[in-house]
C-alpha cells in the first residue's frame, strides 16, 4: 500500500481536525502518499480530492470543525454511487481509506470494504453513541460546552427564582445530559435510557421551592422530548416560572478539549498503523484508557450500556 486518503463524513464534532493532523502526518512519517476527500462520501463521489503534506495540517490542532468540510451523501447509499466511489479511489491511486464519523460513517466504509477497498474507522461524534468505544471524539469538548452555559444559566435563574429547562444534543443517547447535568450540578437530568414521571418531576420541583432553592435546574436529553413543552408544563402545574433554553448546534462548535486533541492523536495514529498492517473494515476506539481496533460489524452490533452508576451519582448529589 501506497496512497491512502482521510475523509469526514456526517456531523461535524471538535477534535476532528486534530484525528486529520494525527492520519496525514503519521501517514507521511511511514512514507505513505497521502489524499484529503472533501465533503465526505459526497466528495469522494464527485473527485473532491486533494493531495495533503504536513503543511496542510498545520495550526489546526486547535480548530474545530473540520478542514475537510462534510456532507450526507443520499447517492452514496445506492450501489450505483457506491461503484462511483470506488472507481473515484482506483482513479487517484488510493488503497485505503480512513473514515472519521458516526455509525452511518462507519456503516458506508464497511460497504467499502465490501468492494475490496481497505477501510478504517474513526469515532467521531459529539453523541458518543457509539457502545463499543468509551468516548467518541467531540464527546468531552460538547460537555464542556454545555457545562458553561449550566454555569452561566444558574446565574440568572437564581436571581429570578426560576425553573430552567436546558436541552442539549445526543440523538437517543443521554451522556452528553448525563455527564453535563452531573457535572453541573443539576436538580434533574432527564434521559431517553430512563423516561421521566413529570408529575413526581413537578413535585419535586415544587418541594424545592417551598424549602427555599432559588433555582431548579434540568438538563434534558433531546432524545425524550422539547425543553419548550416541558417549561410550559412545569411552569402551568406549579405557578413558578420556568423558561427554556435549547443549546443546539452551538455544542459542535468549539476549540476542542485537550482529551479530545489526545484522543484524536491517538485514534489517528493507531489508524494508519493497523493500514500499514494490511487490515481493513475495522475502526479503532478506546475501553478502560487502552486504544483498542475492532471489525465494523462487531462494533456496531455492541448493545448499548447505561451507566446507571453514574446516574445514580447524580441522583443521589442532586
Amino acid at each position: 500500500m501506497k496512497t491512502i486518503a482521510v475523509l469526514t463524513s456526517g456531523g461535524d464534532a471538535p477534535g476532528m481536525n486534530a484525528a486529520i493532523r494525527a492520519v496525514v502526518r503519521t501517514a507521511l512519517d511511514k512514507n505513505f502518499t497521502v489524499m484529503g476527500i472533501e465533503r465526505g462520501y459526497s466528495g469522494l463521489i464527485n473527485g473532491e480530492i486533494i493531495s495533503m503534506d504536513r503543511s496542510s495540517v498545520a495550526d489546526i490542532i486547535q480548530r474545530g470543525g473540520t478542514i475537510l468540510k462534510t456532507a450526507r451523501s443520499e447517492e452514496f447509499k445506492t450501489e450505483s454511487g457506491r461503484k462511483k466511489a470506488v472507481q473515484m479511489l482506483k482513479k487517484f491511486g488510493v488503497e485505503g481509506l480512513v473514515v472519521i464519523g458516526g455509525d452511518g460513517s462507519f456503516r458506508g466504509a464497511r460497504e467499502l470494504s465490501k468492494m475490496s477497498v481497505a477501510t478504517i474507522g474513526i469515532p467521531g461524534t459529539i453523541d458518543n453513541d457509539l457502545p463499543y468505544t468509551d468516548f467518541t471524539i467531540g464527546f468531552d469538548t460538547a460537555v464542556n460546552t454545555v457545562l458553561d452555559a449550566i454555569n452561566k444559566l444558574r446565574d440568572t435563574s437564581t436571581s429570578h427564582e426560576r425553573v430552567s429547562v436546558v436541552e442539549v444534543m445526543g440523538r437517543n443517547c443521554g451522556d452528553i445530559a448525563l455527564y453535563s447535568g452531573l457535572a453541573g450540578g443539576a436538580e434533574n437530568i432527564i434521559l431517553p435510557e430512563i423516561g421521566y414521571d413529570r408529575d413526581k418531576l413537578c413535585g419535586d420541583v415544587l418541594k424545592a421551592k417551598n424549602k427555599g432553592k432559588l433555582h431548579n435546574l434540568i438538563v434534558l436529553a433531546e432524545g425524550i422530548g422539547g425543553a419548550e413543552a416541558l417549561a410550559r408544563k412545569i411552569q402551568d402545574i406549579t405557578g413558578i416560572e420556568a423558561r427554556a433554553t435549547k443549546l443546539g448546534h452551538i455544542q459542535r462548535g468549539g476549540s476542542p478539549s485537550c482529551m479530545d486533541r489526545i484522543l484524536a492523536s491517538r485514534f489517528g495514529y493507531r489508524a494508519v498503523e493497523l493500514l500499514e498492517n494490511g487490515d481493513s473494515s475495522r475502526v479503532v476506539g478506546i475501553k478502560d484508557g487502552k486504544i483498542i481496533d475492532l471489525d465494523i460489524d462487531e462494533a456496531l452490533n455492541v448493545p448499548r450500556h447505561f451507566d446507571d452508576k453514574l446516574y445514580r451519582i447524580a441522583n443521589a448529589l442532586a
